[in-house]
């Protein structure tokens, strides 16, 4: 192959995933405490698993949360509604263990916005250290990589379907998976298509096929990346009854990557769900996307990662570093000095550019965390400002 020549694949998960459903309870929390309480401090975790689950962390918040109810009403969102869908978890039998303390007074006080013993600055510092990444491309209209934005857009589809009821047999659980191939550095070709979907056990494979490959992957996928040569593996193990927490346990946090940019973009190894925006690992993952994608929009170029470093309890990024892979129409340095420029990336301006202290996060929690047009860090509105300032 050429330099450019490759294949790259990106997985996604459904929102019935058990990883998913982890992580869309640890967001209800979060979004619960800041419906009442925007100054609310929260670091929930949740493990799912069988018929129990399991809410921990710290959270300080004057909010009062009735947390069994908000752990119920998730997972009926999703759809293990009764006994009936799954004689193992759903929403009204399932058993719940509350473990949530308040946060440590030691990291409470190196966010907070006031002196402290120890602390050099009365500034909001970070929430923890860390390095953050954005990301952004224009090989499709979200600005995104096409591997992991095209298997989001399959089970978005099945996601629709079945909550319509279209489709009596689809289940909550799925997961899918797409290969890319790559000429020049531009998407050319889809080389294959995994889909594996829970259903009822009343359904043939053969039904089961005919329905993702027709009905989902012709519609949603660009006709003219499919071929003859495009392999469709759906459900590839035979049958897939079992699903959801029952069929395995969740945790939340565990699919980073596919809450980011299916590995085309690095990682900084911290999760998003169930953490207010104080948590550098959220917020100023949140705003690297931004940043990113305002680049790739200005035209300063046409592919960009952005990495952003922090210490806990201090208020600037330790580190502010740009790589657009020769793709850039300025220089990395020039496209950093105007990044600086437009963007202040301290926690506390973090939360004020992109108006963080909503409750916002539910309906981040599913098929990628920077996919959906109406969140903030989505908003092409420094475009005018990069190019002003950039040299």
């Amino acid at each position: 192959m050429a330099a450019y020549d490759y294949i790259f694949s990106s997985e996604s998960v459904g929102e019935g995933h058990p990883d998913k459903v982890a992580d869309y309870i640890s967001d209800s929390v979060l979004d619960a405490c800041l419906a009442q309480d925007k100054n609310s401090r929260v670091a929930c975790e949740t493990l799912v698993k069988s018929n129990c689950v399991v809410v921990a962390g710290e959270i300080t918040t004057k909010a009062k949360l009735n947390v069994e109810q908000i752990v119920r009403q998730a997972i009926d969102d999703i759809g293990y509604r009764t006994p009936k869908d799954d004689d193992v978890f759903n929403a009204s039998t399932v058993f719940i263990h509350n473990l949530l303390t308040g946060q440590s007074p030691d990291i409470a006080q190196g966010v907070d916005a006031k002196k402290a013993k120890g602390k050099k600055t009365a500034e909001q510092g970070a929430g923890d250290q860390g390095i953050m990444f954005g990301y952004a491309s224009n090989e499709t209209p979200e600005l995104m990589p096409a591997p992991v934005m095209f298997a989001h857009r399959l089970l978005h589809e099945l996601r629709d379907l079945r909550h319509a009821g279209k489709v009596s047999w689809l289940r909550p659980d799925c997961k899918s998976q797409v290969a890319v191939a790559y000429k020049d550095g531009r998407p050319v070709h889809i080389e294959n298509v995994v889909i594996s979907t829970q259903h009822t056990p009343d359904v043939s494979h053969a039904e089961i096929e005919k329905f993702c490959i027709e009905k989902v992957i012709k519609k949603v996928l660009p006709a003219e990346l499919i071929s003859k040569k495009t392999e469709f593996l759906i459900n590839p193990t035979g049958q897939f009854i079992i699903g959801g927490p029952h069929g395995d346990s969740g945790l939340t946090g565990r699919k980073i990557i596919v809450d980011s940019y299916g590995g085309m973009g690095r990682h900084g190894g911290g999760a998003f769900s169930g953490k207010d925006p104080s948590k550098v690992d959220r917020s100023a993952a949140y705003m690297c996307r931004w940043v990113a994608k305002n680049i790739v929009a200005a035209g300063l170029a046409s592919r960009v990662e952005l990495q952003v470093a922090y210490a806990i309890g201090h208020p600037n990024p330790t580190s502010v570093h740009v790589d657009t892979f020769g793709t850039g129409n300025f220089s990395d340095a020039a496209i950093v000095d105007a990044v600086k420029k437009v963007f202040s990336f301290k926690p506390a301006d973090i939360i004020d550019q992109l108006d963080l202290l909503k409750p916002i996060y539910r309906k981040t929690t599913h098929y990628g965390h920077f996919t959906k047009a109406d969140l903030p860090w989505e908003k092409l509105n420094k475009v005018a400002a990069l190019k002003k300032a950039v040299k």
